[in-house]
């Protein structure tokens, strides 16, 4: 081997160790925050009530009686592969229709669309005030759920219990971000109150995102994490390239010993 070509697979060893490191300083999360911290506590989300979800509503008072009717009767079920029926009753779930409207009992059509969890407790109860005395509404989002799309080690969609997750949560619960994962431009797509689509792009190697709207996650949010120009790289190529890189590798190797070996 001449000492030109030496010289040349020395370089191209050079490169992929100035290329390698370049792709290392994508990967890390949050690289500007300060040893300090990161600064204000990010506002927490409020649950919006958005078309399709599936409500419960429980409608309580000092007098049961009185508040009887304003709730759906508890029913019983079956498990599936079973013939045996539940004896814990459950509430029964009122579906929010594509013009955000319940049927709620004795009211007839609410709307609840648009508004927060908060903001639709207090509307039925000034509705409900003209039969009852202090009423009390409690509203749980039975079908709360987010989807995590692809580089993500588990893609999937995941129920959430208590209306309340994060990006970084829902990123946790997907097995986190592959190595080809573009982190500086997550798409988030969400669809609100009123049915309106949006998307949304997240940086997550900025601490800006602890400030953002879109920390904390709405009902139905979809996240997709682009793959990043590595994989596109190697999508376009032969689906052998990582022999072929380890056979590059392998020749550099062997040229830097004939050269150490010759001098």
């Amino acid at each position: 081997m001449t000492m030109n070509k030496i010289k040349i697979c020395l370089f191209c060893a050079f490169a992929a160790v100035l290329t390698s490191c370049h792709v290392q300083k994508e990967i890390p999360y949050f690289q500007d925050i300060a040893e300090q911290g990161i600064g204000a506590k990010p506002a927490l989300a409020e649950t919006t009530i958005c078309p399709n979800d599936m409500l419960t509503i429980l409608v309580s008072t000092l007098d049961p009686i009185s508040s009887a009717p304003f709730n759906l009767p508890l029913t019983s079920y079956t498990s599936p592969g079973s013939d045996k029926i539940s004896t814990q009753n459950t509430l029964q779930s009122y579906l929010v229709d594509k013009n955000g409207n319940i049927q709620f009992p004795v009211l007839g059509e609410v709307n609840v669309g648009g508004k927060t969890k908060n903001e639709a407790v207090i509307h039925l109860q000034e509705l409900l005030s003209n039969y009852l005395k202090d009423p009390i509404v409690n509203i749980n989002v039975i079908n709360f759920q987010i989807s995590v799309l692809g580089e993500v080690n588990k893609p999937g969609q995941f129920k959430i219990e208590n209306e309340r997750v994060t990006i970084l949560d829902a990123l946790a619960m997907a097995g986190d971000l592959t190595i080809y994962g573009k982190r500086n431009s997550v798409l988030l797509f969400r669809i609100d109150g009123k049915g309106n689509k949006t998307a949304y792009r997240i940086d997550l190697t900025k601490k800006a995102l602890f400030d953002s709207p879109y920390y904390y996650l709405q009902q139905n949010d979809v996240i997709y994490v682009e793959p990043n120009r590595t994989k596109s790289r190697e999508s376009r190529y032969s689906p052998n390239l990582s022999i072929l890189i380890s056979a590059i590798s392998t020749a550099i190797s062997a040229a830097t010993l004939i050269y150490t070996l010759t001098k």
